[in-house]
């Protein structure tokens, strides 16, 4: 990949962190505050920490995007009070996945019909972000994550794919989101530079439930990791810079998910930028 592509990418970084006990510090101590930074939810957890997290960041000067899974939201009372919160701590851009929640908290069993509700309660966002999936989810046909990513387009402003390890996969994603007519920008999600013994750490931490669901559906990520020569995200990227980088790809940046290993996923990015002159 050219200096110049990776620039590209870069310019447009974001930094999903967990809201974890420590996460406040590192991200003053390593993120620079022109770098957005992205706030998860855990079904395990709810959404408090996410909601405290995401207004302390922004009290410090950072752009917040906090992560609103739709099965979290308890009700119509609920949701407004989220609302209200972030509003309030003058965040405008939210993250709106389904979830993991088995049961769903409250109404909303998907992110389309709380994207509607928030439609109709004035759009009080001006950026919303839905997922994509250039991998098979664990539990939804390929076909349908499609189909769905198209019936939230029009309540959407951007689309942030899920962790892909496969250039070719994530190129021909790419692809097929183009050719089905959708023409949100996309912010493509990889892993940082991830030490297996850590993010096994990590999900470790985040709580006995959440870390069996995780490693369950997650299984394949750890292979990868630990197979030899490990996982980089140089080359991910450097293999499906073509991809990424045409202008038909509509690729606004990355979406980096840095597990909570911020230092070290900084210290990566001045790296790239380093190397490619910038």
């Amino acid at each position: 990949m050219s200096g110049e592509s990776f620039r590209a990418l870069l310019d447009g970084v974001r930094y999903e962190v967990l809201p974890a006990k420590a996460t406040e510090d590192k991200v003053l101590t390593h993120v620079p505050r022109d770098i957005t930074v992205t706030v998860t939810a855990s079904p395990v957890k709810g959404l408090e920490p996410t909601l405290d997290l995401t207004a302390r960041l922004a009290a410090h000067g950072y752009r917040v995007v906090p992560h609103v899974p739709a099965r979290l939201v308890r009700d119509d009372a609920h949701l407004k009070d989220v609302v209200d919160r972030l509003r309030g701590a003058g965040v405008d851009d939210v993250f709106v996945p389904a979830g993991d929640a088995d049961p769903p908290a409250g109404p909303y069993d998907g992110a389309l019909p709380m994207l509607r509700r928030l439609g109709e309660l004035g759009s009080p966002f001006a950026q919303l972000g839905i997922t994509g999936y250039p991998e098979s989810h664990p539990l939804i046909h390929d076909d349908l994550t499609v189909q769905a990513m198209w019936d939230k387009r029009t309540h959407a402003t951007y689309i942030v794919s899920n962790l892909c390890f496969d250039p070719r996969l994530l190129g021909d994603w790419v692809g097929r989101v183009r050719r089905r007519g959708v023409t949100l920008p996309l912010r493509v999600g990889v892993a940082g530079p991830v030490q297996r013994a850590k993010l096994l750490s990590m999900a470790a931490k985040i709580g006995v439930g959440e870390s069996t669901r995780f490693l369950t559906k997650h299984a394949s990520w750890f292979l990868r990791f630990a197979a030899p020569g490990g996982y980089s995200p140089d080359r991910l990227l450097a293999r499906s810079a073509g991809a990424l980088t045409a202008p038909s790809a509509g690729v606004a940046g990355l979406h980096v998910f840095t597990f909570n290993q911020i230092a070290e996923t900084e210290r990566w990015r001045r790296a790239l930028l380093d190397r490619s002159g910038g």
